[in-house]
């Protein structure tokens, strides 16, 4: 058996909410392309579905997620699509456990658009 010790500093950093994601009552996660969206607040999110020129089937359900679920998906090969919200809180603690990533400009190409940055990982 094995048994794993995390610091609390580490138990709260995986708690820490990320931002929010939105999936149907199937269980389809809303995504932009072949990622995840994630953004940083839920009305944030109901505005991008708003918007969205496609309307999922069923029910849509905006949920919370958190940076240990996110790093979970990651290391399973999901793909996530960030706002500059949801970026902002998921950079510094991704940096802290050994990610190398970066400041992104989000500003939009044209007014009124919305500009994600998509991380989809490699598997070595």
């Amino acid at each position: 058996m094995h048994i794993d010790v995390l610091s609390i500093e580490e138990m709260n950093k995986d708690e820490t909410i990320i931002g929010y994601f939105a999936a149907t009552n199937r269980g389809d996660v809303i995504c932009d392309g072949p990622a995840c969206i994630i953004a940083g607040s839920y009305k944030t999110m109901k505005d991008y579905l708003a918007k969205s020129k496609t309307k999922p089937p069923g029910t849509v359900k905006i949920i919370k997620t958190r940076f240990g679920e996110i790093l979970s998906g990651m290391r399973l090969g999901g793909a996530y699509s960030f706002d500059s919200e949801s970026y902002g809180r998921f950079l510094p603690l991704a940096q802290e456990v050994g990610m190398n990533f970066g400041d992104v400009d989000f500003t939009p190409d044209k007014p009124g658009d919305v500009q994600f940055l998509t991380i989809t990982p490699t598997r070595a």
